[in-house]
């Protein structure tokens, strides 16, 4: 496939007639064959895609200027220009990978050329503000967004209403509007993050996506682990974007890819991926190891709301410091106490001056926890500065099928390096629990590719540290996950700190003083 003046694309065939239904090409005889020269549009990209014609390029790269505060890395201009190709498709970029700002662009340029008016991005509600916004806010600023959460279903049928470029959705609340959205907010484009949580066509979030894509609507469906639980997961979602490829019904699916052991026991064929791969197309996937203009260590925030519980706890240590502070000088120490009470509260436990745990209802953080660990196939680290916090997660992921490994000060140097063996050298334990001044400097835990920060930490230097672990020679992915947790507004300002250049001391000092401050 050869490029011509930035207008053409060239290339040879024995078969020149089959190119006939392109109404801009030139056929030219040349010894062995002819050489056939196509318009290079969008149109006439897309047919000679669909007739089997490798590599073609998408014209995004020629008409497009790539807006925003990031230079477009090369695999981004790869997804995007492979997402305009194709009005369905699946993008199976790793974590990390930048995907979320790869296919903003995509749609722009739609939208830029006529092609797509609104497009309805559906996602964990997680990553609506954080990454969605946050990368619209990065790139298309120029868009129209808003986020369509609201307790009332009649509020976020309003926004869906309106008259916004972009409208930004969390899987469960599709449902509340998806008749509405079917009457009178009609979206030419729907992305849908994490897709392999439409694996099963049985799910009420299935259904209500369903309803709500037409014949003509451009469908991308993102996730970095497809079919990641079992090889039955990918019959929801390619009934939504390759249903042909599928039988019609669940048990014939499964009749293909599974094997029968016992009454109440299946396991997937050899040739299972083999099968899954083939029906989950069009799909491109770059890998974080391919992506080599990516840094290292890639960075991102999870927010999760916190319970009322949680809110009315933090709202009264507050206050009840606002009150102590009136005209008193404060001392660091003090400051510093306040701080990791605050922060104990977002985490959803909190040791009293008896040195008791109080427990409370912090289900969407846990919930966060598993939806991040369904992110990657690979082993993941977990730090949580408190004790308290790290009894609660790992119970919770004990419940919900996770080997989880344990380091914290109570734990045994003998037992400590027991486990990071295990950890690093065979399947189990997957996750690993840590605490992180429990953790040595030289400790090396590169079985792991995502490190997840429960909450921020009360050192720079530790949360350096942490990151250090999975990060180091060794480290197989190339290129390390670091996700951060925040829900309180306290959380917020200390992760954006300990990102700068800040002593450990200024930073407890300056969280005090800027949450009083609110």
């Amino acid at each position: 496939m050869e490029i011509v003046e930035n207008k053409a694309l060239r290339f040879r065939t024995r078969n020149p007639g089959k190119y006939s239904v392109i109404p801009k090409h030139v056929v030219t005889p040349i010894p062995g064959g002819h050489e056939v020269t196509v318009y290079w549009g969008l149109d006439e990209a897309r047919v000679l895609k669909n007739l089997g014609v490798k590599d073609v390029p998408s014209p995004i790269r020629r008409k497009y200027e790539w807006p925003g505060r990031y230079k477009p890395m090369d695999h981004q201009k790869t997804t995007a220009g492979f997402t305009t190709l194709h009005r369905r498709g699946f993008i199976f970029n790793d974590p990390g990978t930048a995907k979320t700002i790869s296919v903003l662009w995509a749609m722009d340029y739609l939208m830029k050329i006529g092609e797509v008016r609104r497009c309805l991005v559906i996602c964990p509600m997680s990553i609506m503000q954080s990454a969605w916004m946050g990368d619209i806010n990065n790139s298309v600023i120029h868009r129209s967004a808003i986020v369509a959460h609201h307790e009332k279903a009649s509020r976020r049928i309003e926004m869906i209403q309106g008259d916004y470029e972009i409208v930004i959705i969390n899987y469960d609340g599709v449902h509340l509007v998806a008749d509405e959205i079917n009457a009178n907010g009609k979206f030419d484009m729907i992305i849908v993050d994490e897709a392999n949580c439409y694996g099963l066509t049985t799910t009420r979030r299935w259904k209500a996506l369903a309803k709500i894509v037409r014949p003509d609507t451009f469908l991308w469906m993102m996730t970095g682990t497809p079919a990641a639980q079992s090889p039955l997961n990918a019959f929801g979602m390619a009934k939504l974007v390759n249903p042909s490829a599928v039988p019609n019904y669940l048990t014939a699916w499964r009749d293909k890819v599974m094997l029968k052991i016992s009454t109440f026991k299946w396991i997937p064929k050899p040739d299972a991926k083999d099968t899954v791969f083939k029906v989950l197309q069009p799909a491109i996937r770059f890998t974080k190891a391919q992506c080599l203009d990516l840094p290292p260590v890639l960075k991102t925030t999870r927010e999760v709301d916190m319970t009322p519980q949680q809110w009315k706890y933090y709202k009264l240590i507050k206050d009840q410091m606002l009150a102590t502070v009136a005209g008193e000088t404060i001392s660091a120490v003090n400051k510093a106490a306040v701080v990791n009470k605050l922060l104990q509260i977002s985490c959803g436990a909190v040791y009293t001056e008896d040195k008791e745990v109080v427990e409370f209802d912090a289900t969407p953080r846990m919930n966060l926890l598993l939806e991040i660990l369904q992110e990657t196939e690979r082993k993941v680290i977990i730090f949580a500065l408190f004790r308290s916090s790290i009894d609660i997660i790992v119970q919770f992921l004990e419940r919900n099928g996770h080997t989880t490994g344990v380091i914290h000060g109570d734990v045994t140097a003998t037992k400590r390096g027991d486990l990071i063996n295990r950890f690093q050298n065979t399947p189990d334990p997957r996750v690993l629990v840590m605490q992180p001044q429990a953790t040595a400097h030289g400790i090396t835990l590169t079985a792991a590719d995502t490190v997840v920060f429960f909450g921020p930490l009360m050192s720079v230097e530790m949360y350096t540290q942490a990151i250090a672990r999975a990060d180091r020679k060794g480290q197989t992915s190339d290129k390390v996950t670091v996700v951060h947790i925040q829900s309180s507004p306290i959380e917020k300002k200390m992760f954006q700190a300990m990102d700068g250049r800040v002593t450990d001391h200024a930073l407890l000092t300056q969280m005090f003083d800027a949450e009083m401050e609110v």
